[in-house]
Parts: structure tokens; C-alpha cells; sequence
């Protein structure tokens, strides 16, 4: 085998050398936080005091997380919020994009219309279904009087207002799947559409076996996008319900919030964010592993 001169070594390197500040750059805003997290769960540290007079508690934190019983019910409701919610975001996402891509007449008018609710920022998303589902003059019950029905207490039943968040969530960020399964439906090469109509395929074949397995990719990356949005969701909640009634909406990142900002443990708060990090890059790893056989099959 020839050796590699000089001159072919340097310009192997240097595409790596352009990437290496941006590199190191990701690298310092990922693992130092990490780090300072993981350093200082094992310390008991109030907020407000300088950390030189935190206490060493080792692991006391990850016992007193572990075996605490409202970690694991925001644990569960976070789960089923994430898994509800982003569920339905998929289902919806894709149909609109299966719609929206058509050349129909006023179909740019209709794509600004529904991409509206992402562009709000998520403090006046909660402040305005917090009004909506205001149980006195919100206009929910206002629209459900005219129709016979009596007024519900929206954000007072822990069913109804564990409802109301996933609507919430369903209504902000329907429009994310679908400017992302939009795209890639319109990147679409015609002539493949044009093979699979030849040989006989009609609509719904068309979308089952073709266009879905083409943007599979897309689809996996918009999956794991929101199902980590879902997990660290906070200001809409915090400005809805704070976590209430009881504990029916209180997800696992509100549960953070309260711990580092009501109770002052700051330590405890970081085992907590540790627990959450880990609990999120294994369903994404999850996610990853099983995405790549279908991939596969999708090629075949």
C-alpha cells in the first residue's frame, strides 16, 4: 500500500479541521452542564448560599428520588402526555401534509393558517387556553350553553384538565409535523409517483407504499423531536394549572422546576434532571434501534 504524503494527509484533515470549533463549541455547551448537573446532585445545596457551604450527601438524593412516590406519578403522567399527545401530532401532522401538498386554490392561505399556533410563544399559548377553559366566562362553555350542554370545570377535574393539556400541546404543535412531512413529501421525485401509478397503485397504495416509507427518515427525526420537546415541556403547564389538581398534570420538568425553585433543593433537582436524561436518551436510543430495520425494509 502506497504510504499517504503530506499534502493528501493535510487535505483529508481539513474538513475536519472546519468542523472541529463548531465541535468543540457543542461539546462544552453539552458536557460541562452535564457534568456541573451530575457534580452537584451529591451535595445538599440550598439556593441562595454560596456552594462552599454545600453539605456532601452522596447519593442520598437518587435513594430520596427513587423512593419517592410523587417522582414516579409525574414520571407517569409525563409519559402518557408525551405518548398521547405526540401520537395524535403524528396522525394529524401527516394527514394535513397528505392534504395540504395538492395544488389546490388557497392552499398557501390555508399552510400560513395552521403553522400560526407554533409561532406563538408558549407563555401566551398557556395564558390563552387557560381562558378558553376558564370554567366562569370562558368561551368553551360559553359555545357548549348554546348547544344544551352545562359548563365543565376544565382545569378543576383532574381527567378534564390532564385533556386540556394534551389538546394544548395537540393544537401548538400539529404544525411542526406537518411543515416537516410536508417538506418531504414535496421533495418527492415525480417520476416515482408516475412508476407506481403505471403499475396500478391507486390513492391510498400511493401513500401506504410509497410516499410514507420515502419520508420515513423525516417522520423518525420529527418522532424524536417532539417526544424530547414533550419531556421538557414546562411554561404552558406552569401557566395553565402548575401541575394541578393534585398532581394530574404535573409533568416531570414542573416537577424539576419546583423542586430547584419552591423547595430550594438544588441538589435534588439536578438527580432529578439526571434521571430525566436518562430516561430520554434511552426511549430515543429505543427509537433509533428500532427505526433502522424498518429503514431497511422500506428499501426493499
Amino acid at each position: 500500500m502506497t504510504p499517504m504524503t503530506p499534502a493528501a494527509r493535510m487535505a483529508r484533515l481539513t474538513p475536519y479541521a472546519y468542523i472541529l470549533p463548531a465541535l468543540l463549541v457543542m461539546l462544552a455547551g453539552l458536557v460541562y452542564p452535564i457534568a456541573n448537573a451530575v457534580q452537584l446532585s451529591f451535595y445538599d445545596w440550598p439556593m441562595g448560599t454560596d456552594f462552599d457551604t454545600a453539605r456532601f450527601v452522596g447519593i442520598e438524593a437518587f435513594v430520596q428520588m427513587l423512593e419517592s412516590p410523587q417522582v414516579w406519578t409525574s414520571m407517569g403522567v409525563t409519559l402518557a402526555f408525551v405518548f398521547i399527545a405526540v401520537t395524535a401530532e403524528l396522525l394529524l401532522g401527516v394527514a394535513l401534509a397528505l392534504f395540504l401538498e395538492k395544488p389546490v386554490r388557497g392552499m398557501r392561505f390555508f399552510r400560513s393558517l395552521f403553522v400560526l399556533p407554533m409561532m406563538i410563544a408558549p407563555i401566551c399559548v398557556g395564558l390563552i387556553w387557560r381562558y378558553l377553559f376558564d370554567a366562569s366566562f370562558g368561551p368553551i362553555n360559553q359555545a357548549l350553553a348554546w348547544i344544551g350542554i352545562a359548563p365543565q370545570a376544565w382545569l378543576a377535574s383532574p381527567a378534564l384538565a390532564f385533556g386540556a393539556m394534551v389538546l394544548t400541546d395537540i393544537w401548538q404543535w400539529t404544525p411542526f409535523v406537518l411543515i416537516m412531512v410536508l417538506a418531504g413529501l414535496q421533495g418527492l421525485d415525480e417520476s416515482v409517483m408516475e412508476a407506481a401509478r403505471m403499475d396500478g397503485a391507486n390513492g391510498w397504495q400511493q401513500i401506504v407504499r410509497v410516499k410514507l416509507p420515502i419520508v420515513q427518515p423525516i417522520l423518525i427525526v420529527t418522532l424524536l423531536a417532539r417526544m424530547i420537546d414533550g419531556f421538557r415541556g414546562l411554561e404552558v403547564i406552569y401557566v395553565m394549572t402548575f401541575g394541578g389538581p393534585g398532581l394530574s398534570t404535573e409533568l416531570f420538568s414542573l416537577h424539576i422546576f419546583k423542586a430547584a425553585f419552591i423547595s430550594q433543593k438544588l441538589g435534588y433537582s439536578a438527580a432529578l434532571s439526571i434521571l430525566l436524561l436518562v430516561i430520554v436518551s434511552a426511549l430515543s436510543l429505543a427509537i433509533l434501534l428500532i427505526s433502522n430495520p424498518l429503514k431497511a425494509a422500506s428499501r426493499r
